[in-house]
């Protein structure tokens, strides 16, 4: 244990998700021997984060302002939603390069065990932006949606989201409701994928 703000520090960067006590200790003392004007562009960005960086009103992800940039790209297709659970999944699927529609941030998914109901997530954005209540950018109409692509994550709390999603967008006529499908990863030996996965991947066939 070290004395005053050092472990303060330590004490902080441990509460971090992802970084252990040793992590915390060797991030400490790198900021103690980095120069000053690093440890303030440090400091800048810390509070940046806090005051600078909102929410869309359209999607949820995180944005720099009203809009994000997906929601205000005119090249975007605006008639497909892939509802994904944290904004960090956009990016995963933006490196794919295949997809062009919009996304939605749930901000979660469904997990009864630690409180986390419908209300506290933005399901209600979600259907109000499929029946035309929100506007679109820059006060445009809201595009008819044709699709949602449920891309929460293939565990238990995801898959409990996507059924529970799926339920309520049946009420809507003629949208698409679609799963991510999951199975065998490329590259990987048939002896060493685990039942559910070999069973989803069973069920999502395709005709070659």
């Amino acid at each position: 244990m070290f004395e005053g703000p050092l472990q303060d520090l330590i004490d902080e960067l441990s509460r971090l998700p992802g970084v252990g006590p040793k992590s915390a200790q060797r991030i400490a003392f790198h900021l103690l021997n980095t120069d000053p004007e690093d440890v303030e562009r440090l400091q800048n960005a810390l509070g940046a984060v806090r005051g600078g960086v909102t929410f869309c009103r359209i999607c949820c992800n995180v944005s720099r302002d009203e809009v994000c940039r997906i929601c205000a790209d005119s090249q975007r297709d605006p008639s497909v939603i892939c509802v994904v659970e944290e904004p960090k999944d956009i990016q995963v699927i933006e490196r794919t390069g295949e997809y062009e529609g919009r996304y939605h941030v749930l901000g979660g998914a469904l997990d009864p065990l630690n409180n986390v109901g419908p209300k506290d997530l933005t399901v209600s954005q979600l259907l109000q932006r499929i029946g035309g209540v929100l506007e679109d950018r820059e006060g445009e109409p809201a595009p008819d949606i044709n699709e949602v692509i449920l891309a929460t994550d293939p565990n238990t709390e995801g898959e409990a989201t996507a059924s529970y999603l799926a339920r309520l967008l049946r009420d809507f006529p003629d949208l698409v409701i679609s799963r991510l499908a999951s199975g065998m990863p490329l590259g990987g030996d048939l002896e060493f994928v685990d039942e559910l996965t070999l069973s989803r991947a069973l069920t999502g066939r395709h005709r070659l």
